[in-house]
C-alpha cells in the first residue's frame, strides 16, 4: 500500500492567496501576523525534521510538532501566553482550511485543532496621571525634527487614545483641522471612526504639517525614510522619552509606558476630575454656548464621566443654553438627540466623533 504525499507548499500558498486575501479579505495586519507565524513554524520544522520548507509534507506538521513549536516560542523566544495563543490561532485557521482541501488527513487535522489555547492571568493595565503625561510631552527636544515629530505623536496619542497601528498608519489626508477638527481612522475590525481634536492638538498639528515632507509626503508621522513608524521604533521612542521625563517626574520610572497605556489616559482624565471643578468648566462652556446659540456645530463641550441619566441632563443644562435645550433636546434612556447635533453618551469613558447619516451635514455624533 502506497502512502499518499501532499506537499505543504502549494496548500500554504493557496491558503494565503485564495483563503485570506480573496475569500476572507483579511486585513494586512492579520496577513502579516499569520505570515510571521508560519515563517517561524517552517524554520522550526526544518531544524526538527532536517527538511527544507519546499520538501515538507502536510503529514509532517502533526500535533506533537506543533506542541513542541509552541513550547519553543514560550521558553526560547520568551513569548507570553497571549502571544503563544496568537500563533496558535493562525495555525488553527490554516488547518481548518486544510480540512476541506486535504480530507485524507482529517484525523491529523482534528488532533491539531484540538490543541487548546493556554489560559493566562489578565494583568491590570496601568494609566498615567496628568502630571506624568505633561512630563512625557515635554520630554522631546522640539528644536530638532525628531523632537517635533515625537511631541506631535505623543500629544495625538494621549488626546485621541488611538492604537499603535492606527497612529503609525495615519496620513495627512486623515486630518480635518478646520471647523469641527477631527482625525479619521479605519481601525481594528476595519471599523471607521472619527475622533475630535482639541485646539491645542490642532495648533501642534498645523505647525507639524508645515515641516518639509519626507518620502511621498503622505505619512503623518514618518521615520527618516518617509515610511510609517514600526512597532519597534515607537517602542524605542517611548523608552527614550520616558527616561528623560523620569527626571522631573520620578513616578514614571517605575511604569512600563506603551501606546496602549496612553489609551487609558483619556478615561482616567474623564473619571478622576473633581466634580465641582468640572462644573465650573461646564459653566464656562455654557456661557460660550450662549454666545454661539445659532451655531450649535461649533459649541465647545467639556465632558465628564456621568453615572446616571439625571447627571446627563444636568450636564446638558450646563453646556447648552436653556432655551436651546428646552426647544430642541429630547431624552431617551440616556442618549440625547438633537435635531442639528446628535449627542450619544454611553458612559464608557471614551469619546468618538462620527458623521451621522440620518441628520444634515452639521450633525455631530459624540460618544463619551
Amino acid at each position: 500500500m502506497t502512502t499518499s504525499y501532499t506537499s505543504l507548499a502549494p496548500l500554504l500558498e493557496r491558503y494565503f492567496l485564495q483563503r485570506l486575501m480573496q475569500q476572507r479579505q483579511a486585513s494586512p495586519h492579520t496577513i502579516s501576523s499569520y505570515r510571521d507565524t508560519f515563517r517561524m513554524l517552517l524554520k522550526f520544522a526544518q531544524q526538527q525534521l532536517h527538511t527544507p520548507p519546499t520538501r515538507l509534507a502536510l503529514q509532517a506538521i502533526d500535533a506533537p510538532l506543533i506542541v513542541r513549536f509552541l513550547d519553543y516560542l514560550e521558553k526560547d523566544r520568551k513569548l507570553s501566553a497571549r502571544g503563544r495563543n496568537l500563533r496558535l490561532t493562525a495555525i488553527h485557521s490554516f488547518f481548518r482550511y486544510a480540512a476541506f482541501e486535504a480530507p485524507a488527513y482529517s484525523a491529523q487535522i482534528q488532533r491539531v485543532l484540538a490543541i487548546p489555547s493556554k489560559r493566562f492571568t489578565r494583568t491590570q493595565v496601568h494609566f498615567l496621571a496628568r502630571a506624568e503625561v505633561t512630563a512625557l510631552l515635554s520630554a522631546p527636544d522640539q528644536r530638532t525634527w525628531f523632537g517635533r515629530r515625537d511631541h506631535a505623536f505623543l500629544l495625538v496619542a494621549a488626546q485621541t487614545g488611538l492604537r499603535q497601528s492606527e497612529m503609525s498608519n495615519l496620513t495627512r489626508n486623515d486630518l480635518v483641522l478646520g471647523s469641527g477638527a477631527h482625525v479619521r481612522i479605519i481601525g481594528k475590525g476595519r471599523k471607521e471612526r472619527s475622533v475630535p481634536l482639541s485646539k491645542a492638538t490642532v495648533a501642534v498639528l498645523k505647525t507639524w504639517l508645515r515641516e518639509p515632507p519626507r518620502g511621498d509626503g503622505q505619512v503623518l508621522f514618518p521615520n527618516l525614510r518617509g515610511t510609517p513608524l514600526s512597532a519597534d521604533a515607537v517602542h524605542y521612542m517611548l523608552l527614550r522619552h520616558v527616561k528623560t521625563a523620569s527626571k522631573p517626574c520620578p513616578s514614571l520610572a517605575g511604569k512600563h509606558v506603551t501606546v496602549h497605556v496612553l489609551r487609558h489616559y483619556l478615561p482616567f482624565l474623564t473619571m478622576s476630575s473633581d466634580f465641582v471643578e468640572s462644573l465650573r468648566s461646564f459653566d464656562n462652556a455654557r456661557r460660550r454656548a450662549d454666545r454661539v446659540d445659532q451655531s450649535p456645530d461649533i459649541v465647545f463641550l467639556v465632558f465628564y464621566a456621568l453615572q446616571t441619566v439625571e447627571e446627563t441632563k444636568q450636564l446638558v443644562s450646563w453646556l447648552i443654553s436653556p432655551r436651546l435645550a428646552a426647544r430642541r433636546l429630547c431624552f431617551r434612556k440616556g442618549p440625547l438627540l438633537h435635531c442639528e447635533s446628535c449627542f450619544e453618551i454611553n458612559l464608557r469613558g471614551l469619546h468618538r466623533l462620527m458623521s451621522e447619516p440620518q441628520c444634515n451635514n452639521r450633525t455631530i455624533h459624540t460618544r463619551l
